[in-house]
């Protein structure tokens, strides 16, 4: 069976294509994340997978669930993913539809994980030193974890730059044993 990554990114792509041709980028980020909110609910799952419960009730309770939150599109796009059996991969339509708009809009998200706390000059730093290499602008989120000694990881979309103590201790041990 194929990865639901794989299964997701046409329906993104389409997604995409319907927001962007009327500028409504934004707009269908907020739906595909309230329907991502909806689909992963215990209860909710448990329906869209049950082969008693028909997928025309399910479409109803999700979109009475959604509400006025929804536009025509985004429900018609919801009718098309149930009937599709696709409802259960809706938290990977959103991931694949975020790429597509970062791409579309040059941004790129990128987390940056610390022992410590970082000042504001190394944030912008750090910003500028991926908007340089990676030429997007950059929205950072910061993280601290207590558990590394020291150093950061930086994640920004598939690259990962680890400058951790332990990273840098790793190698060393490597070094030696060769």
């Amino acid at each position: 069976m194929a990865e639901n990554s794989t299964i997701a990114r046409p329906y993104a792509q389409a997604a995409f294509d319907i927001a962007k041709a009327k500028s409504d980028l934004s707009i269908w980020s907020e739906m595909l994340d309230l329907a991502a909110m909806v689909a992963s609910d215990k209860n909710m799952a448990e329906a869209i997978e049950s082969p008693h419960v028909k997928d025309k009730d399910i479409v109803a309770l999700f979109l009475d669930i959604c509400g006025d939150k929804l536009n025509a599109e985004g429900k018609n796009f919801i009718r098309i993913l149930a009937e599709n059996k696709r409802l259960n991969i809706l938290s990977d339509i959103v991931i694949a539809y975020e790429q597509f708009r970062a791409d579309s809009e040059g941004t790129l998200d990128a987390e940056v994980i610390s022992a410590f706390p970082l000042s504001d000059e190394q944030e912008k730093n750090i910003v500028a030193g991926l908007k340089k290499r990676l030429g997007r602008d950059i929205s950072l989120t910061m993280r601290v974890d207590e558990t590394l000694i020291g150093g950061a990881i930086i994640r920004a979309g598939d690259m990962v730059i680890d400058g951790t103590v332990t990273r840098h201790l790793d190698d060393l041990t490597h070094s030696l044993m060769r």
